[in-house]
């Protein structure tokens, strides 16, 4: 066995590690710590830990050598929130930028709202979990220390509805939301529906008191999962995207609140479903944008019903090929942007080109976020401060929100 020296971890959360064949990643290591493996293909897959990192704590969860859901359950909290913030510090120094950390938001533990697992049914029944790690085995989950514990109470009955509608080699996707109206679970890969499938799956949603049931886009309940937005309810579209956990959510929110402070005139770009619009209208005009109709109508159909917001006007535009021109934005007093990870690099040019004087920069990858920031730094923004948001706790995942300042 070779020996190695654990120097950092990279971006993924696998230890960088020094050793006779070069360098190679280790998962599940803490920098300083010596290991020992063999490296193939630039991968130790099963390092020995022979000196332990201080940080090294006992994982809580029984499935974490297999599981996929976390990688960084091994490291202490301080270490966590510390390598998070130096993520983020590290992608913007890259780029010759400042990192005005203002503080660093973590969630608790058993706080994730919205979870994607996987199903597949097996001769005894049914597993459904995370993939372990770089494969695609699914680890049946008896616990889970991130999902909420009504997420994990539900395993038993999304086992049921797997055995029912999953297909002997496929495999279901099933995003769960938790809610103040119970679970809503919407699977895709699933059989095609028939007339008895629909009376089984509607049985197991009765028994399991889900509030939605939605197989490949079709319903299969009718009580409507609405979530708080602000003071408006919105019902999201099944699957639709929401931030992993209140906490978090509320985190980034208070960021672009405090970035939007005294501003009449705001457009959110990347709008979904209306996380920062809604609370936003409660003060200022807004005009949200997003590519997809389904998240807007939500957004739209929430500001109705929901009395004492000002005005919320939508549009559906695909912000990546066509991005709001400087002109469009300069009918506004602050731009709210929550891109995907990939950024928002067309988007981000016509903002710096724009005569707006502020921004709320709200971000899930840093590294395509240090881009975006360098490019309305070249157009006279500054960036001013920060806020590290950790709503993915012992994942390598890390958010932020950013004030820019025109100078």
């Amino acid at each position: 066995m070779s020996l190695w020296h654990v120097e950092r971890l990279g971006r993924r959360g696998d230890g960088v590690s020094v050793g006779p064949a070069g360098r190679a990643l280790a998962p599940l290591t803490l920098p300083g710590e010596q290991i020992e493996g063999e490296a193939e293909g630039g991968r130790i897959a099963a390092p020995r830990i022979v000196t332990p990192s201080p940080d090294r704590v006992r994982p809580v969860c029984a499935h974490y050598r297999a599981c996929g859901g976390c990688s960084l359950m091994h490291a202490s909290d301080s270490f966590m929130t510390a390598w998070k913030r130096r993520v983020v510090e590290t992608a913007l120094a890259a780029r010759g930028l400042p990192a005005p950390v203002e503080g660093v938001h973590v969630s608790p533990p058993r706080s994730r709202r919205r979870a994607v697992l996987s199903g597949r049914r097996t001769k005894k029944g049914a597993l459904v979990g995370f993939h372990a790690r770089a494969s695609d085995v699914i680890v049946d989950l008896a616990e889970c220390h991130v999902m909420r514990p009504e997420i994990t109470a539900a395993l038993p009955l999304l086992r049921r509805i797997t055995v029912a509608g999953a297909s002997r080699s496929g495999e279901l996707s099933m995003t769960v939301i938790h809610g103040p109206a119970g679970l809503d679970v919407s699977v895709t890969g699933g059989k095609p529906m028939e007339p008895a499938l629909f009376q089984t799956l509607a049985a197991l949603a009765e028994e399991g008191d889900l509030a939605r049931l939605t197989w490949d886009g079709q319903s299969i309940t009718r009580r409507p999962p609405a979530l708080l937005m602000g003071s408006a309810r919105v019902v999201p579209p099944p699957g639709g995207f929401l931030q992993a956990t209140l906490e978090g959510e509320a985190a980034l929110l208070a960021g672009v609140q405090a970035v939007t402070a005294g501003a009449t005139r705001i457009v959110d770009l990347f709008a979904g479903c209306g996380t920062f619009s809604l609370p936003l209208a409660k003060g200022a005009s807004v005009h949200a944008v997003e590519g997809l109709a389904a998240p807007l109508a939500a957004l739209d159909a929430g500001w109705r019903s929901a009395p004492g917001l000002d005005r919320i006007t939508t549009e559906i535009r695909d912000l990546a090929r066509r991005p709001m021109l400087a002109d469009e934005l300069n009918r506004f007093d602050v731009i709210v942007i929550d891109p995907p990870r990939a950024g928002a690099e067309a988007q981000a040019r016509e903002i710096a080109d724009s005569r707006i004087s502020k921004v709320a920069f709200v971000a899930c990858d840093p590294v395509n976020f240090s881009r975006d920031a360098q490019l309305l730094a070249n157009g006279g923004f500054a960036l001013n401060r920060l806020w590290v948001v950790d709503q993915f706790r012992w994942s390598s995942h890390v958010e932020t929100v950013a004030e820019f300042v025109r100078t």
